[in-house]
């Protein structure tokens, strides 16, 4: 869950999110270094006295202002391609989760187990403890297991919602008449928070998500 004045991508519980992370440092180190080039070179423009009355076209810079952006977009874009196809991908899923999209509530369904089902709404304000969360508590969590594949299967009833826990780097589109998946693994216990990322009507903000992960002989 994400802190109070926290200007940082939240804490990995999931490979996929350290991958995430990795590739987030990754471009910010190029983007400050092609900030401090441009602003090196701009200074240097500015402050000094050279004049050349002689420069008529400049062909060998253009070749090199042409060629050095292209690299850099193949340093950023191969990794970004590798972590699109992770996020994509689908290891051998021990436990589905079916999750459907309502307003403005979640609906779950364990179809391994017997088809174990329940809806999962905001606790209001009025019947909150002290120690949940405001806006962020459900009345039924998620149970998953860490440390093993899960795979979850994701639609909608009524209009497009989507699913989100950020501490896993989750997100995925809950659609009427479509089914979409996804799959994650979780390689820590506790209580990861997410909140519905799709406007969907008048209490769209008021359908959190509470996953709780557990070690699996717990």
């Amino acid at each position: 869950m994400t802190t109070w004045m926290n200007m940082n991508t939240q804490d990995s519980a999931s490979p996929l999110m350290e991958q995430l992370i990795f590739f987030h440092d990754h471009s910010l180190m190029i983007l400050i270094m092609i900030t401090t080039l441009v602003s090196y070179m701009m200074s240097t423009l500015f402050f000094n006295k050279l004049i050349n009355r002689y420069l008529l076209h400049g062909q060998t810079i253009e070749i090199i202002w042409t060629i050095l952006p292209a690299i850099t977009l193949l340093f950023i874009a191969f990794p970004s391609l590798r972590l699109l196809y992770l996020l994509d991908e689908i290891n051998e899923p021990m436990i589905t989760l079916k999750t459907i999209g309502h307003q403005w509530y979640w609906k779950y369904e364990y179809s391994d187990f017997n088809n174990i089902e329940f809806d999962s709404y905001m606790i209001p304000s009025n019947e909150m403890s002290l120690n949940s969360f405001r806006l962020l508590d459900v009345d039924n969590r998620v149970i998953l297991p860490m440390n093993i594949q899960i795979r979850m299967l994701v639609s909608a009833a009524d209009v497009i919602h989507s699913w989100t826990i950020p501490s896993l780097g989750v997100k995925i589109d809950a659609t009427p008449g479509r089914l979409n998946q996804i799959s994650f693994m979780i390689n820590r216990p506790g209580l990861f928070f997410g909140q519905c990322s799709e406007i969907c009507g008048a209490n769209h903000s008021f359908m959190p998500i509470v996953i709780e992960s557990i070690p699996l002989k717990y």
